[in-house]
C-alpha cells in the first residue's frame, strides 16, 4: 500500500470512528432527562448494557464475515448465509428440549451459553470443513449447501419447538428472534473472555490471512500449513457466531452487508484494515438503527427487518455484480 493510500484509509477509518461515537452517544443520551439525577442514572443503567452488547454483536459479526470471506476466498459468502445462525438456534432449542425449562441449563444464561458454545464450535467445524472440502469452496455449491443446511435446521428446530411444552416455548422464544431491546445481557462478561480468547489463540492464523487469500497453492508454497489453518480459523468464526447469535439472537445479512462496506470503501487486502473497517460500519448500522428504531419507529419494527431487508437487496446486487478476487 502506497503512501497516499495509507493516508487514504486512515482518513475514511476516522470518519467511521466518528460516526461510530456519536451513533453511541445519541444512543446513549437522546432523551434522557439530565435534570433528574436518579432518572438520568437510571437510563445510564439500562442503556449502557445494551450498547456494550451492540458493539459485541458488531465486533463478533464484522470479524467472523471477513475471516470467513478470506478462508473460503468469496466475497459474497458470509457464515450467515451457510446457516450457521439456525444451527446455533438449532442446538439452543435442542438443549432447552432435552434438560427441560427447570434444569440449570435453562436457568443459568452462562451455563447454558457454556454448553451451546461448546456443541456448536464441535458440529460447525466438522460440518462446514467437510463440505468445504468437497466443493473445493465453489461459490455456487457453497451456497447451495448453505441453503439446504439452513433449511435442515430450520426444519428440526421447527419440529422441536411444535412439540415442546408451552411454558418452554415461551421462555425460549425471546432468543429466537432477533432483539436489541430484549438483550441477553447476563452473558456479556462470559462473550468478552470468549473473544479475547479467540483473538489470543487464533493471533498467528490471523496474521496468516493475507497468505491464505492468495489460494490454497501458494500458501504451501509459502510455508504455511493450510489445512489446520482453515480448520482453527472456521473453529474461530463458529464461536464469534455463536457470541453473537446468543447474545441478540440471529440476525440474517448483517455480516454481508458491513464486510462489503468495508472492502468498498478501503480497497485494501490488509485484514487488518478490513477488519477494523467492518466493525466500525457494524457498530453504525446496529447503534444508529437502535436509535433511529427507539426515537422515530417507537418500537414498532425491530432493526432486524431494515438490515434483512436491506441485507437482501445488497446481496443480489453483489451477485450480480460480483468480481472474482
Amino acid at each position: 500500500m502506497n503512501n497516499r493510500a495509507h493516508g487514504r484509509n486512515l482518513r475514511r477509518l476516522a470518519v467511521l470512528v466518528l460516526l461510530a461515537v456519536l451513533a453511541a452517544a445519541a444512543y446513549m443520551l437522546v432523551g434522557v432527562k439530565f435534570s433528574n439525577e436518579k432518572l438520568f442514572l437510571y437510563a445510564m443503567h439500562i442503556r449502557a448494557p445494551k450498547l456494550a452488547a451492540m458493539v459485541i454483536t458488531a465486533f463478533a459479526i464484522g470479524g467472523a464475515s471477513l475471516v470467513f470471506q478470506s478462508v473460503i476466498n468469496n466475497t459474497i459468502v458470509t457464515p450467515c448465509l451457510l446457516g450457521m445462525n439456525s444451527l446455533y438456534t438449532l442446538i439452543h432449542t435442542a438443549v432447552v428440549f432435552f434438560a427441560g425449562s427447570g434444569s440449570l441449563l435453562a436457568v443459568n444464561a452462562n451455563a447454558s451459553f457454556a454448553v451451546d458454545l461448546v456443541i456448536m464450535a464441535v458440529a460447525a467445524t466438522l460440518i462446514y470443513s467437510y463440505f468445504f472440502k468437497k466443493t473445493n469452496h465453489n461459490v455456487l455449491y457453497v451456497l447451495l449447501i448453505g441453503t439446504v443446511l439452513t433449511s435442515f435446521f430450520s426444519s428440526i428446530q421447527s419440529t422441536l419447538v411444535r412439540v415442546m411444552d408451552p411454558n418452554e416455548y415461551d421462555n425460549l422464544l425471546s432468543t429466537l428472534v432477533a432483539s436489541f431491546s430484549n438483550i441477553n445481557s447476563e452473558i456479556i462478561v462470559f462473550s468478552l473472555i470468549v473473544l479475547a480468547a479467540v483473538i489470543v489463540v487464533l493471533r498467528k492464523d490471523l496474521a496468516l490471512l493475507n497468505v491464505l487469500t492468495l489460494g490454497k497453492d501458494q500458501a504451501i508454497n509459502l510455508g504455511v500449513d493450510y489445512d489446520n489453518c482453515i480448520r482453527r480459523l472456521l473453529l474461530g468464526v463458529t464461536l464469534c457466531i455463536a457470541v453473537a447469535t446468543a447474545m441478540v439472537g440471529p440476525i440474517s445479512f448483517l455480516g454481508l452487508i458491513i464486510a462489503n462496506l468495508s472492502r468498498q470503501l478501503l480497497k485494501t487486502y490488509r485484514h487488518g484494515w478490513l477488519i477494523l473497517g467492518s466493525v466500525l460500519f457494524g457498530v453504525i448500522v446496529l447503534v444508529g438503527g437502535q436509535v433511529i428504531v427507539e426515537h422515530v419507529y417507537t418500537y414498532s419494527i425491530p432493526v432486524s427487518v431494515f438490515i434483512t431487508v436491506g441485507g437482501g437487496v445488497y446481496f443480489l446486487y453483489l451477485l450480480l455484480t460480483r468480481q472474482r478476487v
